[in-house]
């Protein structure tokens, strides 16, 4: 298995998941462990020498100019975050709190934040391990680092708190005992830098950037198949068009749909049709889908710089130079977050109309897709679904980071609500993924009325495998089944990897450029 050397190498997105999947193993080298040391003896002088600094010989937010005792320092640490924790609602995914220990390890291994080489062991046991914390998902403002979930995090190291083996939930002490392990006692700055900084906010744009990767991928397949159903034009995806308005998500998107749709016999059956151009729900696949993408590609590029940067306060250069900065703050994640969650209910809006416009009965198509309207409703009514989910994504596409709530007895005087922003995106993805697998299911049977006539290989392979799960619709069925087939294809990867297989056997390139990668 291959190491990644936390607080040294730079860590990417992908590398991060691949720790998350036990796919790569992160490790402290010695230079890590140089620095972690060094760091930790510059705050043992601070305290000695009583030097008065934030969080270390001070209270935290509005108490930071109340004096602790060198003695009371240790005691200062573990009731932070035994006070802080106090998160509200359901657990979040074990692999987003996963992903908020890996982010952790690696911001502290930079060295610093002042915390023991022996705290930062126990966080990669837990990681190693998959004992993995169970963390509220509400409580969190953004700012002064993510200090409810953050402190939940952290509970098991004092033994408090209660973590997950597998599927079931145990006090944290419990499996401690169990693995011959004694609660740590936090020394000066540790229980400040472990709360500190923004992993709560980074986990889950971490996930967001891959599963709206997914998202852009599947949009632009799905939105291929719509277009051959429609018996709809090429010509749009020209690359000539897109290099005199050259956004780099839309050049992305034309090429691709241009790759998908190369050689199609339903494209060339209708090269001399009357109609002079195609609604823009087709037509305009690269500028939406594309404008989509230059949102994630920000996203990814964001995400990247705060998975390798310092978000702790206050930072530790030596005993003589420490900084009470902001760096803490998630405005600069909030932000993109924001944007990203706008850009991919968008993929939703566009979606929802091509059902609409191929359930019309128009360009050959029969009305709502049947044979047989009247006695059945053929695909009227997944079009309903489609249009509640897309509204419901228009209501969480509020910016959180817009609002600001002063906190800590007004010394938090503006904060990011960047924790908010990250959880709503997902909410829209989870929403956008069934949106896909209903457009799924109306292309596919749109494409079934062009037979005999065939489309490109990786157009003809993915109608099969939708053959495989879902079989044509001649008379009405319970949709709900259908649908929840396709989503598991979408979500588990099968989809793709079908595309991707197909586009490699007939050489199509239907790769994304480097930049669009997450590696």
């Amino acid at each position: 298995m291959k190491n990644f050397n936390y607080g040294i190498e730079h860590l990417t997105i992908g590398i991060c998941l691949d720790i998350a999947a036990g796919k790569v193993k992160g490790v402290i080298n010695e230079d890590a462990a140089a620095r972690i040391q060094t760091s930790w003896k510059e705050v043992e002088k601070i305290v000695h020498a009583h030097l008065p600094v934030y969080g270390i010989n001070t209270g935290f937010g509005p108490l930071c100019d109340t004096r602790i005792s060198e003695e009371d320092t240790s005691m200062l640490q573990s009731n932070i975050l035994k006070s802080h924790s106090v998160g509200v609602g359901k657990p979040i995914a074990q692999e987003i709190a996963k992903l908020m220990l890996i982010t952790k390890v690696h911001a502290l291994a930079q060295g610093y934040s002042g915390i023991s080489p022996q705290t930062l062991e126990r966080i990669i046991w837990h990681i190693d391990n998959d004992v993995i914390p169970v963390v509220p998902e509400k409580g969190s403002v953004g700012a002064s680092g993510d200090l409810a979930p953050l402190s939940h995090l952290f509970l098991p190291l004092i033994g408090l708190g209660y973590v997950n083996v597998g599927d079931e939930k145990h006090p944290a002490g419990e499996i401690l005992k169990q693995h011959n392990l004694q609660p740590l006692i936090l020394g000066p700055k540790e229980g400040l830098a472990l709360i500190n900084g923004t992993q709560f906010i980074l986990a889950f744009a971490i996930k967001a950037v891959e599963r709206l990767n997914n998202a852009l991928n599947v949009a632009d397949l799905i939105g291929a198949m719509s277009l051959e159903g429609l018996m709809g034009s090429s010509r749009p995806f020209d690359a000539r068009l897109h290099a005199i308005r050259p956004y780099k998500g839309t050049k992305l998107v034309a090429k691709r749909l241009a790759a998908l749709l190369d050689g199609s016999a339903i494209g060339s059956s209708h090269v001399d049709c009357d109609r002079v151009q195609d609604p823009y729900s087709l037509r305009c696949m690269p500028q939406v889908h594309g404008a989509s993408r230059n949102a994630w590609l920000h996203l990814k590029e964001l995400t990247e710089i705060e998975l390798n940067s310092v978000t702790d306060n206050p930072v530790i250069f030596n005993a003589d130079d420490t900084i009470s900065g902001g760096n803490f703050h998630g405005q600069p994640m909030a932000l993109p977050l924001d944007y990203a969650t706008v850009a991919a209910a968008e993929l939703g809006n566009i979606a929802d109309r091509r059902c609409y416009l191929m359930s019309e009965g128009r360009y050959g198509l029969p009305k709502l897709l049947t044979e047989h309207a009247g006695l059945n409703s053929g695909l009227m009514i997944p079009q309903y679904t489609t249009a509640a989910l897309v509204t419901e994504n228009k209501t969480f596409c509020f910016p959180a980071s817009a609002d600001s709530v002063p906190t800590s007895l007004g010394q938090e005087d503006h904060v990011s609500m960047g924790s908010i922003s990250g959880r709503k995106l997902h909410m829209v993805l989870d929403n956008i993924e069934y949106i896909q697998a209903i457009e799924l299911l109306y292309a596919s049977q749109a494409l079934d009325f062009r037979r005999p006539l065939q489309s490109t290989p990786v157009i003809e392979g993915l109608h099969q495998l939708v053959r495989q799960h879902v079989p044509f619709i001649k008379e009405d069925r319970i949709f709900a089944d259908d649908i929840n087939a396709l989503h598991q294809l979408i979500i588990g990867g099968k989809f793709q990897s079908t595309a991707t297989e197909a586009a490699q056997k007939h050489n199509i390139n239907i790769t994304d450029d480097d930049e669009f990668g997450i590696y």
